[in-house]
C-alpha cells in the first residue's frame, strides 16, 4: 500500500470534520441564535460537506479496500465523516495502525 493513499484519506478526513463542525455551529447560529447571514452560510457549507463528503468516502473506501479491513471497520471508518469530530478521532487511530502497516512491509534502510 501506498503512503499517498494514507494521505488523501487524511486530508479528506480533516476537511470533512471541519466543515461538520462548521455547520454545527452554523446550525446554532441559525436555530438558537437566530444571527443574520446564519442560514446563508449553513446552505453553504451543508453544500461542500456533502459534495467533499463523497469525495472522503471513495478515499475511505479506498483505502479500506487496500488495508483489507473488515466490514464493520469499514463502515465505521465511512460514517465517521458524519458524527461531529469523530473522523479526527478515527482519523488519528486509521493513521496509526496504516503507518504501523507502511513501515512492517518496507525494508529497513541500512545506516551508513
Amino acid at each position: 500500500m501506498k503512503k499517498s493513499v494514507l494521505t488523501r484519506y487524511r486530508v479528506m478526513a480533516y476537511v470533512t470534520g471541519v466543515l461538520l463542525i462548521l455547520l454545527c455551529l452554523g446550525m446554532i447560529a441559525k436555530y438558537l441564535l437566530d444571527l443574520d447571514g446564519a442560514a446563508d452560510f449553513t446552505r453553504v457549507v451543508s453544500i461542500a460537506h456533502g459534495w467533499l463528503y463523497v469525495i472522503y468516502l471513495v478515499f475511505a473506501f479506498d483505502l479500506g479496500a487496500k488495508a483489507k479491513w473488515p466490514v464493520r471497520k469499514q463502515l465505521w471508518v465511512l460514517l465517521a465523516g458524519t458524527v461531529p469530530t469523530a473522523a479526527f478521532f478515527v482519523e488519528r487511530n486509521v493513521s496509526r495502525e496504516v503507518e504501523s502497516k507502511i513501515a512492517e512491509r518496507s525494508p529497513a534502510v541500512a545506516e551508513a
